[in-house]
């Protein structure tokens, strides 16, 4: 163990986890209607387990979840001019 005020490349990893997770967690529930703030309590206290847990909730209705899918439709992926 240093004295000198550094940390660890695991602690690094962890924490670098421990954040990813928590935004993961807060997009998920935000498309799927329940709320970022949601998210970011599932992220935070749960670490990745609040990222299965916020994958394995069910779509709210009118959800963007459900209206455009899992996946967010690009800037400019609107229907083509003919």
């Amino acid at each position: 163990m240093n004295g000198n005020g550094t940390i660890g490349a695991l602690a690094l990893y962890l924490l670098f986890l421990w954040l990813i997770s928590a935004a993961g967690a807060a997009w998920l529930t935000e498309r799927k209607g329940y709320g970022e703030r949601t998210g970011l309590m599932l992220g935070l206290l749960l670490t990745a387990g609040g990222l299965l847990v916020a994958l394995l909730l069910p779509p709210r209705h009118g959800s963007k979840w459900r209206s455009q899918g899992w996946r967010p439709r690009r800037r400019g992926a609107g229907p083509r001019p003919r």
